[in-house]
């Protein structure tokens, strides 16, 4: 069975920068990471990847059309088995309190610290790195 998280942010060099962040781990198969460059794809894509296979959504919040915030209970309705981390370059209480409303298990700030990242995503994995 593939693991798999789907990383949804439009800005193209996001892909790039997960990919040399998480490249032994995407090399030694732990997990695969997919794109989505907005919500709507997200959306398909989710629904597309069967369970249990789908561990993590990570979204940015700030996209053209359709925002983070207004995929997330879509996505959560659809999946509510997959846990979704919100990305934001605006860590802000109002920010965060309209993630968790909305279904987000949590919050990260750009820049990501990679490191909690990795954390989130082994705790999912349920293994060390």
């Amino acid at each position: 069975m593939s693991v798999y998280i789907l990383v949804v942010d439009d800005e193209p060099d996001v892909e790039a920068l997960f990919r040399q962040q998480f490249r032994r781990d995407l090399r030694a198969g732990r997990f695969h990471m997919e794109f989505a460059p907005s919500a709507p794809a997200a959306l398909e894509r989710a629904v597309d990847v069967g369970d249990p296979s789908l561990v993590l959504i990570l979204s940015d919040i700030n996209m053209p059309g359709m925002s983070g915030l207004e995929m997330l209970p879509e996505v959560r309705a659809k999946r509510p088995d997959v846990p979704v981390i919100m990305i934001t370059a605006y860590g802000d209480t109002e920010t965060r309190k309209k993630a968790i409303e909305r279904g987000a298990e949590g919050l990260l700030t750009k820049p990501i610290d990679f490191a909690v990242l990795r954390q989130e995503i082994d705790t999912r994995l349920g293994q060390p790195a």
